[in-house]
């Protein structure tokens, strides 16, 4: 197997394993903040840059490396899918990734980009974190379930409008003699167009 670049100490992300050593039951845990530098997330929701994740871990040596397991917690902000309102969404991503041990038979019998390694007894949580944060993530945010969406002729919010809210359907016809003089077209009256003299 290739080297494997090592993490950077100065990451967050990254996670010292020494306390556990190579002593399968030891355990420790972890709860701690990391601020992001770039979102994480999809177009239309995303956790935002600046934002925290909120990280409750515990961590396991095992035979083969180190168990990771707990939760990410996070607040995500997009657009509703119906009716384009800013929205949040609280996110809560269930984290468990074992970190192989370069030397162990997991990583041997793995290919590299399949399971993440202990690299000079260090983990970088950072792409199983975000991994697991965009699983997480609803493809199609809403307001609320019920959201009625927007008025498809005027494009309003139909929350922001009168409940009967509704669009005259005007036939192109008789619209550029409305928007010329202002008078009502046969359609909006009910009546017949006049004949000549009439």
């Amino acid at each position: 197997m290739p080297a494997v670049p090592a993490p950077r100490h100065d990451s967050p992300w990254v996670i010292d394993t020494r306390t556990l050593g190579r002593r399968p039951g030891t355990m420790r845990t972890l709860r701690i903040a990391v601020p992001l530098e770039t979102p994480m997330g999809l177009d239309v929701v995303a956790v935002p840059a600046g934002a925290e994740v909120d990280l409750d871990l515990r961590l396991e040596s095992v035979a083969e490396g180190v168990l990771v397991s707990g939760t990410a917690a996070a607040t995500a902000a997009g657009q509703c899918s119906r009716c384009l309102i800013e929205v949040t969404e609280p996110i809560v991503a269930g984290i468990r990734e074992l970190f192989a041990f370069p030397d162990s038979a997991t990583a041997a019998t793995t290919d590299e980009d399949e399971i993440p390694l202990v690299v000079d007894d260090r983990i970088d949580l950072q792409q199983v974190v975000r991994d697991e944060i965009v699983t997480a993530l609803p493809m199609a945010p809403l307001c609320r379930p019920d959201c009625r969406g927007l008025c498809p002729d005027c494009g309003g919010r139909f929350d922001d409008l009168e409940p009967d809210h509704s669009h005259e359907i005007l036939d192109p016809r008789w619209a550029a003699l409305r928007d010329r003089f202002g008078t009502e077209t046969p359609e909006s009256t009910g009546r017949p167009p006049a004949g000549p003299g009439k």
